[in-house]
């Protein structure tokens, strides 16, 4: 078998990189230019009618629809986010909304929490890591990080004759 060269790298990979030709790189999935829906924030953090779980569900519901009305618009200037992307910002918002309500617990209960068993780590700690890492992950993708960002290039404004969705 012989071998063919180096493996092209993914459409949005050189679009972000800010190394996409045409005569080398495939324009890969295009979509619909149809805005982002934001989600149903009280169907994703459900909570009792009364009590303290009400009210703290009722202050990440708010996190989250801020995060979502702070970013989304960029994204969709600048990345040419549309609603069939809409699993991956929403998994943004909920994160961010996550780190922090574990941050506001942290502040609460403190980093040492007592058990049954002495003082130990707070659980907190450990979600909040996993949750931070994620969280990572998604700004890179969405391309939200100083650096990820420099390597993004705008979505084309202009007529585009050959737009299926003209």
């Amino acid at each position: 078998m012989a071998a063919t060269g180096p493996k092209p790298k993914p459409h949005l990979a050189a679009v972000r990189e800010g190394t996409f030709r045409a005569d080398r790189n495939k324009a890969g999935a295009r979509f619909a230019p149809v805005d982002p829906v934001e989600p149903d924030w009280e169907e994703i953090f459900p909570a009792p009618s009364r009590g303290v779980l009400a009210k703290e569900a009722k202050e990440i519901r708010s996190k989250a629809a801020e995060v979502w009305a702070r970013v989304v618009p960029a994204l969709i200037v600048s990345a040419g986010l549309t609603d069939p992307q809409r699993e991956t910002i929403t998994d943004y918002c909920i994160t961010a909304a996550r780190i922090w309500q574990g941050e506001r617990e942290l502040s609460r209960t403190g980093l040492v929490v007592p058990t049954e068993r002495g003082m130990v780590k707070s659980p907190w700690t450990s979600i909040l890591n996993a949750y931070r890492a994620h969280f990572r992950s998604l700004t890179g993708e969405l391309g939200l990080s100083p650096s990820s960002a420099a390597r993004l290039t705008p979505p084309e404004d202009g007529d585009d004759d050959g737009d299926i969705f003209d």
